[in-house]
């Protein structure tokens, strides 16, 4: 049994079935609704019905029974470890790597190869996400923080949920943004049209605000320093798109003719700063935006140069 607890944040008015939908990787309403159904999640050691109002402060457990013996093992793939101690790593993630494992595919993600370069990971999560306090996508670059013990994950979590973490992004977008910053406060949720797409939606959508500032401006693109005040699914993506400026490369969220060859999304999570979860002390981390967002940027360059 994959045991998952869940401190609940800041939260608005949502039914249970939907947070975890969200929560749990993604995983559909229904999935859900059946773990209730089974007695398999408790809600501050209570049974809940599915359209219960998840509160700020809620503790919530939930078994997950495994659909198949799971076997996530260790593998020596390298990856990019910015920081470590017995508590904590800072992990710089490159695109294409998907973070954890999930049904079907038990192999080739960051925890198989945290699993193999460190000497232990927290369990809070479970077995297919030891370690893993947040996320980013699987083609988004960038800084990830790994907590080793159960300890530094519980301090972790509420850390992020009261936004105390900072975690600031890099990212080029379609069109020119007139406005030297601004910010995006607009609730997230499953896109009701493209179950495998989020979207602002304000009916069962949680609160997700975004800040942006322009860092330089090509014309039909736009260079952006980005924070997330939360962290919902894609929420860049998604707030991004719907201002009508899509990331580049985004093969979900942009429409935008592509003319750079790009395997993902020109996002990446270049700065993550915080307090250390053990002893308190001030963390701060960088790390440059990869080759392939450098090449881009050039050639933007070398075309304002014309």
């Amino acid at each position: 049994m994959d045991i998952v607890e869940i401190y609940v944040g800041e939260e608005d008015g949502e039914r249970i079935d939907s947070y975890l939908a969200q929560e749990l990787n993604n995983v559909s309403r229904s999935y859900v609704q059946g773990l209730i159904k089974n007695q398999l999640i408790t809600v501050n050691g209570n049974h809940v019905k599915p359209k219960h109002i998840v509160k700020e402060g809620e503790h919530i457990i939930v078994n997950i029974p495994p659909p198949k013996v799971l076997d996530i093992k260790p593998q020596n793939i390298p990856i990019d470890i910015v920081y470590e101690d017995k508590d904590i790593g800072v992990i710089n993630k490159p695109q294409g790597m998907v973070v954890h494992p999930a049904p079907g595919n038990y192999s080739n993600t960051l925890v198989n190869a945290l699993l193999y370069h460190m000497d232990s990971l927290s369990s809070i999560n479970g077995i297919i996400r030891p370690g893993i306090v947040h996320r980013i996508d699987k083609d988004t670059s960038g800084l990830l923080i790994i907590a080793k013990n159960d300890t530094s994950h519980r301090v972790l979590s509420e850390d992020l949920k009261s936004h105390s973490i900072d975690r600031i992004y890099t990212a080029l977008v379609h069109g020119n943004i007139k406005e030297d910053d601004g910010t995006i406060d607009k609730p997230i949720g499953r896109d009701p049209k493209n179950r495998k797409k989020m979207a602002v939606v304000y009916e069962n959508g949680r609160k997700a605000v975004t800040h942006f500032k322009v860092l330089k401006r090509y014309g039909k693109y736009t260079l952006l320093k980005l924070k997330l005040e939360t962290g919902r699914t894609h929420q860049i993506r998604v707030h991004m798109a719907y201002i009508n400026h899509p990331v580049v490369g985004d093969p979900l969220y942009s429409n935008f003719k592509e003319e750079f060859k790009l395997k993902g999304q020109l996002l990446h999570a270049g700065k993550i700063v915080f307090n250390h979860p053990v002893s308190g002390k001030h963390m701060e981390f960088t790390c440059d935006i990869p080759e392939y967002f450098k090449r881009v940027l050039k050639i933007l360059d070398i075309k304002e140069g014309e």
